[in-house]
């Protein structure tokens, strides 16, 4: 598929008639380089002749600008364009002297080429048996739930990873789903939890002064 307005953006002259079309080179004085045919309500080209080929992707401003062909064969290196070049295996490809370069950086070979360095592992002790340490979050949702919940707590055993959830409607309930999931844990596994993680929110402060 040719689109005309790209043809027109490269200096090219697209005339229609009733039997077909002509693709003039109006740089060029008008020089005709292709034409087409019509079939039906569709005109059709044969882009596979290397004069079609090379002014309907490489003509006008920058045809042979080395950055240009570096795009259009997939950011290939420049020795390899070089190469091509030289062993004639692009037609159309322009001859590029022994010191060109191209002037710009490439920015989506850059990208390309970018790797991300792995995460360091910021744990550095993890308990070795269940309930010794249990972290805690109090979290609030955007939606309502079918039973008009806005907020859950979380509670996290650092050794198993295991995570169990609670839902609430009022903040102020955390200190009972913790006395809730505080006795189902412990009658579980047999022991105490013996230290609870928490950052500095409110409720927490709330659940310390209620059990004391």
């Amino acid at each position: 598929m040719v689109f005309v307005g790209q043809m027109v953006e490269q200096g090219l002259s697209v005339t229609f008639n009733p039997n077909g079309y002509f693709v003039k080179d109006m740089k060029n004085q008008g020089k005709l380089i292709a034409k087409g045919e019509r079939n039906g309500r569709i005109f059709t080209l044969d882009v596979n002749t290397p004069e079609v080929n090379s002014l309907l992707f490489t003509h006008g401003k920058g045809a042979g600008d080395i950055g240009i062909w570096h795009k259009q064969v997939g950011h290939v290196n420049f020795q390899h364009l070089k190469l091509m070049e030289k062993q004639n295996l692009v037609g159309g490809l322009p001859k590029f002297g022994t010191e060109e370069v191209m002037l710009e950086v490439c920015e989506a070979c850059q990208l390309g080429k970018q790797a991300r360095h792995p995460f360091l592992n910021q744990i550095t002790h993890v308990n070795s048996k269940p309930l010794e340490m249990i972290h805690s979050d109090v979290w609030t949702t955007k939606i309502e739930s079918i039973g008009r919940c806005k907020y859950y707590v979380s509670f996290i055993d650092d050794h198993t990873g295991k995570v169990w959830v609670y839902f609430m409607k009022h903040k102020g309930e955390v200190f009972q789903h913790f006395l809730n999931f505080k006795a189902m844990v412990e009658k579980e596994k047999g022991v105490s939890i013996k230290c609870l993680r928490f950052d500095e929110g409110g409720e927490y402060f709330q659940m310390n002064s209620m059990n004391t």
